[in-house]
């Protein structure tokens, strides 16, 4: 089941025509919300992100669209499938209502939730090998837009692709200025000693929310120093470890880029400190 603005529909129905925004043009956002036995993880920083994001796209946001609302029709969607007492990934795509062409007929916007079963309740570290490469075909723009969570990813595609192609498991993204940003889903954070370096927003990587609590985890902590600076690609493989974040995976270590292979010390370290931040809210 999904639910189109409040009404849950079966999955399998034809929800869209060929005047949607989001499929003609990427004018959509959305949000990734993990959800464990009815419980969103973050879901105030989410929510704010979202209401940011829409006024900078000038999108209306409608009365309704207060924290309390949309927590329970996300809720609402979960139940319906059956993951009220699971952990669940969940997704609301926010995106401009049809009409016009660059320039939109109207502001107005519509909602759809969709929701899927995630295998562990909380954030674990995963202990196979995740080997990344650059990719250096396109890049990230310094600029506010690559902050938001938008529906425009196709550089995030092609360099999925490319990634699949060559046997990586993930690609680290440059931005204009041949800065590594980002990984294709998730914030970057290199460690070098008790420095723990994370790319600045005006580089262009994404807004993340579990980058936001991870600088607040670090910050808060006299073991380890953090840096918002650039990073270049020549201290990759002189790091001690690299590790990338999201909302789903928490916290991914990546094994090797090149010929360095990495540890995972301090993603073991603090995943649970963020566990711990996710169950207080």
């Amino acid at each position: 089941m999904v639910n189109l603005n409040g009404k849950l529909t079966s999955s399998d129905t034809a929800l869209f025509n060929n005047k949607n925004r989001g499929l003609k043009y990427g004018d959509a956002l959305f949000e990734t919300v993990r959800c464990v036995n009815g419980v969103l993880f973050f879901w105030e920083d989410h929510y704010f992100r979202l209401m940011s994001s829409m006024r900078i796209l000038r999108m209306e946001i409608p009365m309704e669209f207060t924290l309390e609302y949309l927590e329970e029709e996300i809720k609402k969607t979960v139940q319906q499938n059956g993951f009220e007492n699971h952990a669940a990934r969940v997704r609301l795509t926010v995106f401009r209502n049809d009409g016009g062409l660059y320039g939109p007929e109207t502001n107005n916007v519509s909602f759809i939730i969709e929701v899927s079963a995630l295998e562990s309740p909380f954030y674990v570290i995963d202990d196979n090998p995740y080997e990344v490469e650059l990719f250096k075909d396109y890049y990230v723009n310094k600029d506010m837009l690559s902050n938001l969570k938008t529906n425009n990813k196709i550089l995030n595609v092609v360099a999925s692709v490319y990634a699949k192609e060559n046997g990586y498991a993930n690609c680290l993204l440059i931005n204009t200025d041949k800065q590594v940003v980002e990984t294709i889903n998730g914030n970057l954070f290199l460690v070098v000693g008790n420095q723990v370096k994370t790319p600045p927003l005006s580089d262009g990587c994404l807004d993340g929310i579990v980058r936001k609590k991870l600088v607040e985890i670090i910050s808060a902590t006299e073991d380890f120093q953090l840096l918002e600076e650039s990073i270049s690609p020549f201290e990759l493989q002189k790091a001690d470890e690299l590790f990338f974040t999201n909302s789903i995976v928490g916290i991914q270590p990546i094994r090797k880029y090149r010929k360095k292979e990495f540890t995972d010390k301090v993603s073991r370290e603090l995943v649970g400190k963020l566990n711990a931040k996710a169950r207080i809210g």
